[in-house]
């Protein structure tokens, strides 16, 4: 990649194989088997996922919450649970808008907001944006989706150290497994109470809550640019990503058991690409050794070590 910081709006640089042109489609069969199995107990997850919260965040001794509010429903979703764990007086989701976003994702953050009751924030992030792409007008679309994602991340801790709150975050495992974030951007946080749910497992979850329809039903979109969709970016849809995701990862199918099943090699191919070449995204930095302990190989203990 030209970048290895790469977020989700080069990932279908990966995929030059004219068949990814188009959503990949699968047997139904497939897709039905694999969501079966995908199914969450609405309540139960609930419960826990707020518990997470609720104790990690109880224990660094701080009561609050912040997170961005897209108007998409990973955000949705963690703000719902945010505001079921520490109370919603207790939560404030910032809505982070740039001058080309649609402005009905703004519109469904503020439905999210008002269902949940939490407080919100509204910090338009055009104008340091565009002073800093005055410098290189000719910067694509990667560098600038890159930039605001990190840009909204910066006002998110900033606005952690103003209200002593903790930064929820909202990457599903799904977007962890393809690298499908920008590093220090929208993969940032101190807690993520949805990082262990595959995209088709946020959906239910959602509904399961009461995250509003629109929210649930519409395209997921970064909302970059006019039309632009997770989906197309990829070249498949979350169904396929997860149906995949699910054996590949959960079940530990081999490359020739998930062709067994009736996956396409150019999918399986392209996806375990993706979850290798993005895997420095879920590690902390290297650190070279040079001393008997050394930070990120044997000096380790838990997050909460001494709380």
């Amino acid at each position: 990649m030209s970048d290895l910081h790469a977020n989700k709006f080069s990932l279908s640089g990966f995929f030059n194989n004219p068949s990814y042109r188009r959503l990949v489609l699968l047997d139904e069969g497939l897709i039905e088997d694999a969501m079966a199995e995908l199914e969450v107990d609405g309540d139960l997850a609930a419960g826990l996922l707020a518990g997470f919260i609720k104790d990690e965040v109880s224990k660094v001794g701080v009561k609050k919450l912040v997170l961005g509010l897209s108007g998409g429903i990973d955000s949705a979703l963690s703000a719902f649970l945010a505001a079921r764990a520490m109370g919603p007086e207790n939560v404030t989701g910032v809505i982070m808008p740039y001058r080309l976003s649609n402005p009905q994702s703004e519109a469904d953050a503020r439905a999210v907001a008002e269902k949940s009751n939490i407080r919100i924030e509204i910090v338009d992030i055009s104008p340091q944006v565009d002073a800093y792409f005055e410098r290189f007008p000719d910067a694509d679309n990667l560098r600038r989706g890159n930039k605001m994602a990190r840009e909204r991340m910066t006002i998110l801790y900033d606005h952690s150290a103003m209200l002593g709150a903790l930064v929820v975050g909202t990457s599903n495992k799904t977007e962890l497994l393809l690298g499908y974030g920008t590093l220090f951007g929208d993969m940032a946080s101190a807690v993520n109470p949805i990082g262990d749910l595959f995209k088709t497992q946020v959906r239910q979850l959602s509904r399961h809550v009461g995250v509003p329809a629109q929210v649930v039903e519409k395209a997921p979109s970064a909302d970059l640019w006019v039309g632009q969709t997770d989906e197309q970016e990829l070249g498949y849809t979350y169904e396929v990503a997860d149906a995949v995701l699910y054996r590949m990862i959960d079940c530990r199918y081999t490359r020739e058991e998930l062709l067994g099943e009736g996956f396409p090699p150019e999918l399986v191919d392209g996806i375990q690409r993706l979850v290798q070449r993005s895997q420095y995204k879920r590690r902390l930095p290297l650190i070279a050794k040079l001393s008997q302990r050394t930070i990120d190989r044997d000096f380790r203990y838990a997050r909460d070590w001494g709380l």
